[in-house]
């Protein structure tokens, strides 16, 4: 404080970080981006891609796993079903791993976004779509909304490695 003693102990410090503004919301439809640079974020445990679309713009999003520079994703209702791709929810099929899932119609992606997380589409019934999280909860997600086909980068986020030698 202004006299010099400390009144709050071991809080502080840490680096400045520059934030870096993901699209969540995917407001461009049916436009091509390429996949230009991965990058590491140090505001979140996934790596994140710049992407430019068709028409010159540059926007940030969650890498998947397999994606590499030189990749093109697409947002589109009934784009084909292959990872990076985001479509509605109700057009992947069964059985596929998605990520940043929209679980509000038009609000952007709210779950499944950490580092290595996928969920899995269950079943279509209805109106709802059954999507099984990484803790084993299943969620009924409205088919409007819209979602990631793969998993989310950088797997191997806080894995513990314990190197033993032998000491015979």
């Amino acid at each position: 404080n202004s006299t010099g003693r400390t009144t709050s102990r071991f809080r502080g410090g840490g680096h400045k970080r520059r934030l870096r503004l993901i699209d969540f919301r995917f407001m461009k439809k049916d436009v091509l981006a390429t996949v230009e640079t991965i990058e590491y974020d140090p505001n979140r445990s996934a790596f994140i891609a710049l992407v430019k679309d068709a028409d010159g713009e540059h926007r940030y999003v969650l890498a998947h796993t397999t994606m590499k520079v030189g990749d093109t994703i697409i947002t589109s209702d009934n784009a084909k079903p292959v990872a990076g791709n985001r479509l509605l929810i109700s057009n992947i099929p069964t059985g596929l791993f998605v990520h940043n899932v929209e679980l509000i119609i038009g609000k952007g992606a709210q779950a499944v976004r950490s580092a290595g997380a996928s969920a899995q589409i269950i079943s279509q019934e209805g109106d709802y779509t059954q999507v099984k999280l990484n803790s084993g909860e299943v969620r009924f997600v409205h088919k409007l909304c819209y979602a990631t086909v793969g998993q989310v980068s950088n797997i191997d986020h806080n894995q513990i490695v314990i190197v033993t030698t032998d000491r015979s």
